[in-house]
């Protein structure tokens, strides 16, 4: 197992800028008196594709030889990383095919195949996912680049809190969602090495707390089809990401569905912008926290916008 170094972040970065924004960091006096924190919230629902995961997926991608390139991609994912990694390979030009869960956000399926993409459809659960998947690359030979559980996505991926430490300066905190681990590992990776005395937050979904138990537990514990509106956040840790949320990860703080929703709601409405359920998770973690947070600068990654307009969580909650 290779484990990306700084160095391989650094040449992410180089790789995948002329393919991704560098996203704004925004602030929030209303958050800020709400939680008694100083929040700076790096806003990867403004990156191409719509999540932070086009840096990862971009890097992945770029990072190809011309003769693995031709065979193209593959991938399988819930709906970001899918999305993101048909952005890139239709980018450079070649083929990419998801499978996706057939619950799965139809905004989402929708964006894989409005970049080019090819989605074949499996059932909600991981075990379903990773049998579909594994027909897919018999057939077709494509490169497979994993959601999280691969050193060029983590080392893309780690490029966004490089940013925000870059642009904010030294943090007390950053906190981030969890679901298979990418962001975080990312985080984990940049700021180990740009600010080692931040401290790293994870937040997730009780009713997908899978990271959480195996933190206390100190070895991966993998739930297979949990249910929860954070649908970017249901998929299990695997060995790489495990690496970094067990060594640099200072605590994995859970929260409810009716938090994650509230806490989306309030954030649109707040901050004016269109961000999904998983991205409210880390919020709803502050909110839920705030001794944890108050009095201390802390870095939020919203990690990105792709919502079905048509099925706010707040209409059905």
């Amino acid at each position: 197992m290779y484990i990306p170094t700084f160095d391989d972040v650094i040449a992410a970065h180089e790789r995948i800028h002329p393919y991704i924004h560098r996203t704004p960091v925004l602030t929030s006096t209303y958050f800020n008196e709400r939680t008694g924190a100083e929040l700076y919230f790096k806003c990867e629902n403004f990156q191409k594709a719509g999540a932070f995961k086009a840096r990862g997926a971009s890097n992945a991608v770029f990072g190809l030889n011309d003769q693995q390139a031709a065979k193209g991609v593959a991938t399988h994912s819930s709906g970001n990383h899918g999305l993101s990694l048909s952005y890139a390979a239709g980018r450079r030009g070649i083929k990419a095919t998801v499978v996706m869960p057939r619950t799965a956000p139809e905004a989402k399926k929708q964006a894989v195949r409005g970049y080019g993409g090819t989605v074949v459809e499996c059932e909600p659960s991981t075990s379903s996912r990773e049998s579909v998947f594994a027909e897919v690359v018999a057939q077709s030979g494509a490169d497979f680049i994993h959601p999280y559980n691969d050193h060029r996505v983590i080392a893309g991926q780690a490029t966004c809190a490089k940013e925000l430490f870059e642009d904010v300066g030294a943090l007390d905190a950053v906190i981030a969602p969890i679901g298979g681990g990418g962001m975080i590992s990312g985080s984990c990776l940049s700021l180990s090495h740009m600010a080692s005395r931040t401290k790293i937050y994870a937040a997730e979904p009780k009713n997908a707390d899978d990271a959480c138990r195996s933190l206390a537990a100190g070895h991966i514990i993998a739930d297979d089809a949990p249910e929860t509106v954070a649908d970017g956040l249901k998929v299990p840790l695997k060995e790489l990401t495990w690496h970094f949320v067990s060594n640099h990860v200072t605590d994995i703080l859970t929260v409810t569905e009716e938090e994650i929703v509230d806490a989306m709601f309030l954030t649109w409405q707040r901050m004016k912008i269109v961000m999904e359920p998983s991205s409210a998770v880390p919020i709803a973690a502050i909110l839920k926290n705030p001794a944890v947070f108050a009095g201390k600068r802390i870095g939020v990654i919203i990690t990105g916008g792709n919502v079905d307009l048509k099925k706010l969580p707040w209409f059905s909650a």
